[in-house]
């Protein structure tokens, strides 16, 4: 019996010993997997990063949420471990450059420019602080950078510059019998002049004879574009603020005496264009942010980081304006484009 009793003993010890030894692993376990969680999301520190956008318009906004996009695939998200310090400057020098100031002030760690005049305010305001363009056509021309292999300063970024010469063959192509082309353009933006000069050049390679119609602000542009639709086969519209931020007003006036419109970007022509070769905004963006993101890290030094540049555009066609302008586009653009359809849809490449 007292054997018995020592054997029952040593095996309550026993399991004991061992649900305890459970316990303790799986503690243990849970402890580890909680420091991995820890490590993971606290992997990136805090950062601050400050945007400036020009103006509001859907082009500029998109890029601005490409942006967020970016930085949040590499790892930075706001609420978590980013605090995004957002200005716009609704196309108003004067408060661009209080803006800046004000970014600054707000101890960034990146600050942002979408657009050249907001960029050019920003590197107004500092030459210490990491400086990203986001959508910048040509940032040495604009005084931002000395080369774009290597800005050599504390500036880099994305460069929006659109295949112009691609745009106005596209053009041509739609609408082969067209001879003269009129370039809308606001008169107070840099980046719009430089692809002024481009578009001429394109325009007499494919044929076609050209007339500038410049803007000093967007009061005139109503006026400009009925001047324009008695002058001109279609109008072309380069990267320019002033220009998209009153699309409306453009292709209300164009619609009227059904004059075609080539773009620049892919938003205009959801707008009511009828077509461009370009890149997505949004994706513009995206890129933006990757590279704010490097800078955060400290795996990338503006002033050895190339100037990121597209090295091709996606053929973009608006069907239901073709429709309304009673333009056939030729199978052989339709089967490589993404036809959009006004505001509904986006979707189809090789259509039918």
């Amino acid at each position: 019996m007292k054997n018995k009793g020592l054997m029952a003993t040593v095996i309550v010890i026993l399991l004991f010993l061992g649900a305890t030894l459970v316990y303790q692993l799986g503690m243990s376990r849970g402890n580890n997997q909680a420091a991995t969680t820890t490590t993971t999301t606290s992997e990136k520190a805090e950062k601050t990063v400050g945007i400036l956008q020009y103006v509001s318009h859907e082009a500029l906004d998109a890029i601005t949420n490409g942006i967020k996009e970016g930085l949040k695939e590499s790892g930075y998200t706001e609420g978590d471990n980013l605090t995004i310090e957002f200005q716009n400057g609704q196309a108003d020098q004067s408060k661009l450059a209080t803006m800046s100031q004000q970014l600054l002030n707000k101890n960034a760690d990146v600050l942002v420019g979408v657009a050249t005049p907001a960029a050019q305010a920003l590197a107004n305001v500092t030459q210490d602080v990491p400086i990203v363009l986001g959508a910048v056509t040509d940032p040495v021309g604009a005084n931002l950078v000395v080369d774009m292999d290597k800005p050599g300063g504390n500036i880099t970024g994305v460069s929006d510059k659109a295949p112009v010469g691609a745009q106005i063959k596209l053009a041509k192509e739609i609408m082969p019998d067209a001879q003269t082309v009129g370039i809308l353009y606001s008169s107070t933006e840099d980046n719009s002049k430089y692809q002024v000069a481009e578009a001429e050049d394109a325009a007499t390679e494919n044929g076609l004879t050209t007339k500038k119609y410049a803007v000093p602000s967007s009061n005139e542009i109503a006026q400009t574009v009925q001047v324009m639709a008695q002058e001109v086969d279609f109008i072309y519209i380069p990267l320019d603020n002033t220009i998209a931020n009153a699309m409306q007003t453009v292709v209300g006036e164009a619609n009227k005496t059904k004059t075609p419109i080539i773009t620049s970007v892919d938003t205009m022509v959801e707008q009511g264009g009828l077509a461009t070769v370009g890149q997505d905004q949004f994706t513009i963006g995206v890129e933006t942010g990757k590279m704010v993101a490097a800078i955060l890290d400290g795996t990338s030094e503006p002033a050895t980081t190339p100037i990121y540049t597209f090295s091709d555009g996606e053929t973009i066609i608006n069907q239901a304006q073709a429709d309304f302008l009673g333009i056939t586009i030729p199978d052989s653009i339709k089967q490589d484009a993404t036809l959009v359809n006004g505001d509904d849809t986006t979707e189809s490449s090789n259509a039918e």
